[in-house]
């Protein structure tokens, strides 16, 4: 064999291996939108019927009138979306500058200390800080979900350190002569080339918020306050029983932004992610 006939085989073993994972996350989610245009009886029916015999568009608005406050839930989270992809942003942009482009006294130990915050798992801190805002009287309420994205995570001030020390020092330097402060530097060199990278950092926060339904289950007490997936998870577990054409349905209209979103954002996602790991 050849080492172009190689390379060839190679390249086809790669691409059979993502056509293969795509089918599998595709499925779930073929199902789902199966399961929203059919009538109840088939939505159970053994063996399962990926076409329904009677394709019922009406599931969608119905589905909307069954779950009453759907649109306030819709309002709800994307509130708390916007709040936390803003304070995601800022906070760890600013955090991501110090550790990249400035100089200071034990900079690196506290890096890899922020890094090691990550192997926290959430349930170790949950009763703490559950505790915390008890005390600050904000149970039942929505700052407890995006007060703490102002105080920068981790992983994304990992990422945006990254894409940073990709960056020319020469800019900075320059832009200190000419007599710019480094909140100057910040906003108008830095943040504009960082764009592609802040974009990820976004995209991601606002679908870890769009899809979080643990910290609402914690948090939010009065049942007009809860966001997409508690909604959801509350008209699952209704009296009476599922009509599962309709929580499909529902549950396609809240995972279809999402896609939507990404589908928008692809490019400056994969060019973010390229740039990330371009120097250590």
């Amino acid at each position: 064999m050849t080492a172009r006939t190689a390379k060839r085989v190679q390249t086809l073993c790669i691409y059979t291996a993502l056509v293969l994972g795509a089918v599998v996350f595709v499925i779930p989610f073929a199902w789902m939108i199966s399961t929203s245009l059919k009538p109840l009886n088939e939505t159970m029916s053994l063996p399962p019927r990926w076409i329904p015999s009677v394709v019922q568009w009406q599931n969608y608005p119905e589905a909307i009138e069954q779950m009453k406050l759907f649109w306030r839930y819709t309002g709800n989270t994307l509130y708390l979306c916007a709040m936390t992809v803003i304070g995601t942003v800022a906070s760890s942009a600013l955090a991501a500058y110090g550790f990249s482009r400035i100089e200071w006294r034990g900079r690196d130990k506290v890096f890899i200390l922020v890094l090691a915050t990550m192997m926290i798992p959430f349930p170790v801190i949950m009763v703490p800080l559950y505790t915390l805002f008890r005390e600050l009287g904000w149970i039942g309420g929505f700052k407890p979900l995006w007060v703490p994205s102002f105080f920068a995570g981790a992983f994304n001030v990992f990422l945006l350190r990254q894409f940073f020390l990709t960056l020319p020092k020469e800019l900075s330097e320059a832009a200190r002569i000419d007599g710019a402060s480094e909140w100057q530097i910040f906003l108008h060199i830095i943040l504009p080339l960082a764009k592609p990278a802040l974009i990820v950092v976004a995209l991601f926060q606002f679908m870890a918020t769009w899809n979080d339904f643990l910290g609402p289950l914690i948090y939010l007490t009065d049942q007009s306050d809860f966001t997409l997936a508690l909604g959801l998870q509350a008209y699952q577990s209704k009296e009476g029983g599922t009509d599962w054409h309709y929580l499909m349905a529902a549950s396609t209209l809240v995972v279809l932004p999402v896609v939507i979103l990404f589908f928008f954002t692809q490019r400056y996602f994969v060019e973010g992610i390229a740039a990330t790991g371009g120097k250590s």
